[in-house]
């Protein structure tokens, strides 16, 4: 086999250190060589993009950020996804997916992997239906989408690899909300309209031999995730599970990393943690979660909800978090609203990370620069450093107390002694 041609998976089995493994192990603090034996694993995952830095997610990398955007059959403006794409990669995303469905569809993804630096992931499927439309797609057209997607550079696709013995799982469920994915609501209608077997799965030697030629990251969707926190996990979730980590390892065997999609979607606060430490039982693969929503009355703030849910993923165990906007089940977001969605979900990784790894050394100099009325010097620690610049008074004791400050008086009086 050519050199050239192997995969960060490939060179790792091979106990060959990649550049970009050194890259990885330098910037989340890691040892070479466990880097080099989590990638060989699959528990750790690289994902690359030509001319770009690489990221790593899983096993001992800090909590990753996704940020979807894209454009919608009702919402086209190419203009404003290229400026969440800039707002995603000023704020600290980790990831971007383009979910886009309306216009030009391959001009909008050219658009955003020309004008980002960030690895970019989409779901093929999308544009084979909004193309071809849903009743006379076939199987050749969502591959022929597949290859077309992933030869414009992508660093990872999501493909949905439910089967017909979920569908009829899930058929019979009596669930309130029924199927909420997307591309797997594409897949399963595309299956049942042509009663015919997943695509995907019918092709997945194909579907890795396109992988593995440009060493894209495979991305299992979560097709039977809940919809809402009365829709408790059930057979057909289980049932995914085991079929994505399966697949993984076939995946992994043929020279192709993946993340599993898993427990995103709306769960209860009460059951996220072993929720996460049921996956992680069943498959060392990093898991990607979406939210997850611990409450479904938060409309208009639900990435503020998901946040909470994401935190507590991100602690048990959780790898990778596709953010939530303040638009969720609303409408299409707005550059601002990606804003404080990525934002929200960068807190709720810091905190995951917390609790899976220790308590920040950073968190630990904001409070000795505040403690010292460094505004500037906190300015430099937060997330969003022009939010602070807008409350910020750059001097003296905030507004909240003026001159009755706690540590100010405190400190004053210790100085008098």
């Amino acid at each position: 086999m050519d050199i050239k041609m192997l995969t960060q998976i490939d060179h790792a089995k091979n106990g060959n250190l990649t550049p970009q493994m050194q890259y990885v192990a330098k910037k989340e603090g890691m040892d070479e060589n466990t880097v080099l034996s989590r990638v060989a694993e699959g528990s750790l995952v690289i994902m690359v993009r030509k001319g770009c830095p690489p990221t790593a997610i899983g096993k001992g990398a800090t909590t990753k950020i996704n940020v979807n955007l894209g454009t919608s059959a009702a919402n086209v403006n190419p203009a404003s996804e290229l400026q969440k794409a800039a707002i995603a990669e000023k704020y600290g995303a980790d990831t971007i997916t383009d979910l886009s469905m309306g216009g030009n569809i391959s001009a909008i993804r050219k658009s955003i992997i020309e004008n980002t630096t960030l690895p970019i992931t989409s779901v093929p499927i999308y544009q084979a239906i909004v193309e071809k439309g849903l009743k006379d797609v076939t199987e050749d057209d969502i591959l022929s989408c597949l290859k077309l997607q992933i030869e414009d550079g992508l660093s990872s696709v999501v493909l949905h690899c439910v089967d017909k013995k979920m569908l009829e799982i899930v058929k019979g469920s009596g669930r309130v909300m029924g199927m909420v994915s997307k591309g797997g609501s594409f897949t399963s209608v595309f299956m049942l309209t042509n009663d015919c077997d997943n695509p995907f799965l019918n092709n997945f030697d194909e579907v890795l031999a396109i992988l593995r030629e440009n060493d894209v990251v495979l991305s299992l969707g979560n097709t039977m995730r809940s919809g809402c926190i009365h829709d408790p996990q059930d057979p057909a979730q289980l049932m995914e599970i085991q079929t994505n980590a399966n697949l993984a390892e076939l995946a992994n065997k043929a020279g192709v990393q993946v993340i599993i999609e898993g427990m995103g979607g709306h769960v209860p606060a009460s059951v996220i943690p072993d929720f996460v430490k049921l996956y992680k039982s069943t498959s060392q693969h990093p898991l990607f979660v979406a939210g997850p929503l611990p409450t479904d009355v938060a409309l208009g703030y639900d990435h503020i909800a998901g946040a909470v849910g994401a935190s507590m993923a991100s602690g048990a165990g959780a790898d990778y978090l596709c953010y939530i906007t303040p638009s969720e089940h609303l409408a299409l977001p707005t550059p601002d609203q990606v804003r404080e969605g990525l934002l929200a979900f960068k807190i709720a990784a810091h905190i995951g990370d917390s609790i899976k790894y220790g308590i920040s050394e950073k968190d630990r100099l904001l409070a000795e620069r505040r403690a010292n009325f460094d505004w500037k010097g906190q300015m430099e620690l937060a997330f969003d450093p022009d939010r602070v610049r807008d409350f910020c008074p750059m001097f003296g004791p905030c507004s909240m107390c003026g001159e009755y400050c706690a540590i100010k008086i405190m400190g004053d009086y210790l100085a008098g002694e």
